[in-house]
């Protein structure tokens, strides 16, 4: 099958290399699927490019990335129920401490992690649900229902952000976003009562003044906006941060977090535990079918420009998703 993969750390143009490598065949539990879209995001492009502190090679002689996708069941391992073959399916944690993702022609994986795709969803889509529509519902609601609430999104411009802004919306809640000054339209039309620029010197005073306080916020710069969050959270607010990218050794301000009793809710989407991803899919396909959530497709490349997506994942200003067609 043709798959892309690297085997070495660098730059994606000189180290992305597009090749024939085996067929896989499912194990007992496993479903192989035959990929059509492969999700890219911006934790693949960090991965291939060595950046992480410690890790001075990759973890397999050779990985293909990518841990979203959606395609068909092909095949099916012992234990699996045969009826899923040729059943549509997009993919969680393909490439998730295991060699082979969904940059490729094939992939098998535990049957688990082929969820069946509602119908009349795109496959596209389907291969934007993994990271930024299971991060977006797991932070909007992995502490309940937020019927009521008000919710501050920060990047609601970005492909989880903007997820988040119409999850937060669909599921009751008064909703807020920060983004760039180009962005505000865009996230206005994902469904925010109100959308301030990030770069205004007054935004936590705005905020304010429009919200009377947040109840939960979508963080994806918590270092950067910590201070921010001290002052527009209110008391027994939670933050719910799954990024922090420009500032990964923060100085907390412990104060204002104190005297507020505020929580502070880490999500690493590849962790979550089964029970918890079951209620976040559920939550997931009834926004979809409901119409209610549309993740926008920023770029689709061809297989063979997987270096280019690579690149095109880590460019600021993009309008959604990134993909490979298989």
């Amino acid at each position: 099958m043709r798959a892309a993969f690297y085997s070495r750390f660098g730059p994606a143009a000189d180290v992305i290399e597009l090749g024939e490598v085996g067929t896989p065949q499912p194990a007992p539990g496993e479903v192989r699927v035959k990929v059509q879209f492969s999700g890219v995001n911006p934790s693949d492009a960090k991965a291939r490019s060595g950046t992480r502190p410690g890790v001075t090679k990759p973890p397999y002689d050779r990985v293909i990335p990518h841990s979203d996708g959606s395609g068909l069941i092909d095949a099916v391992g012992d234990g699996v129920d045969a009826a899923r073959v040729g059943q549509p399916v997009w993919i969680w944690n393909g490439a998730w401490q295991r060699a082979d993702g969904t940059a490729a022609e094939y992939i098998c994986l535990p049957a688990a992690q082929a969820v069946a795709l509602p119908d009349g969803i795109d496959p596209q889509i389907g291969a934007a649900l993994g990271i930024p529509g299971l991060t977006a519902a797991q932070t909007v609601f992995g502490g309940g229902d937020v019927t009521g609430q008000t919710l501050l999104v920060s990047g609601g411009a970005g492909a989880v952000g903007h997820n988040a802004v119409q999850l937060a919306k669909w599921g009751g809640a008064r909703v807020f976003a920060t983004c760039s000054k180009s962005s505000m339209d865009r996230v206005h039309g994902a469904g925010a009562d109100a959308v301030f620029n990030y770069s205004d010197p007054d935004l936590a005073a705005k905020i304010n003044d429009a919200s009377g306080g947040i109840d939960r916020a979508i963080e994806v710069e918590f270092g950067i906006n910590a201070a921010l969050l001290g002052d527009v959270m209110k008391p027994l607010g939670t933050i719910a941060a799954y990024g922090s990218g420009k500032d990964m050794t923060p100085a907390l301000p412990f104060g204002a977090f104190l005297f507020k009793a505020l929580k502070l809710d880490i999500t690493l989407i590849y962790l979550l535990p089964q029970d918890q991803r079951d209620q976040i899919i559920a939550r997931l396909h009834s926004a979809l079918t409901e119409g209610a959530l549309n993740p926008t497709i920023d770029m689709v490349y061809p297989l063979e420009d997987c270096a280019k997506a690579h690149e095109a994942v880590m460019t600021p200003g993009r309008a959604g998703a990134v993909l490979l067609k298989i």
